[in-house]
């Protein structure tokens, strides 16, 4: 697992990878029953989320990736073959920098996938977990969808 570990106001970027919590408390912390996977052989996931709510009711699978560039559309596609393989509720893939515009369509599309990027990614650790943490670089500006 490509993990997020801040200490202090801690860039994730130069985190230390050998902690495979973060994502994990962050889980926790929103209310889900969450665990790591192993670091190999982990068949595409890295963290798994059990919802205690009812509506959701379903697993979730986590996906880190700490990238200093814009994560590609194929992630993307190889978490949402994840989530059907695995019959889950839900795919989550976090990122310290951004997604493209095509990444956000394919998950729109998918319907069960959701995209956290790094800023989003900040606030959450700051909202629930109560750490400052800088996630990484700003993307560039988008152009306008046609």
């Amino acid at each position: 697992m490509t993990v997020l570990v801040p200490v202090g106001a801690d860039e994730l970027l130069t985190a230390d990878a050998t902690s495979c919590d973060l994502i994990r408390q962050l889980f926790e912390a929103i209310g889900m029953e969450a665990w790591n996977t192993q670091a190999s052989k982990d068949e595409g996931d890295d963290a798994v989320a059990v919802s205690k709510d009812p509506v959701f009711n379903g697993e979730c699978i986590i996906q880190a990736k700490r990238y200093s560039k814009l994560v590609g559309v194929e992630s993307v596609q190889a978490l949402a073959g994840v989530v059907e393989h695995k019959r889950a509720a839900k795919g989550i893939l976090i990122t310290t920098s951004w997604f493209g515009r095509a990444s956000h369509d394919f998950a729109r599309q998918h319907g069960r996938l959701q995209l956290i990027e790094g800023p989003e990614l900040k606030y959450l650790i700051k909202e629930h977990l109560g750490k400052d943490v800088i996630p990484g670089p700003v993307p560039p500006k988008r152009r306008p969808s046609r």
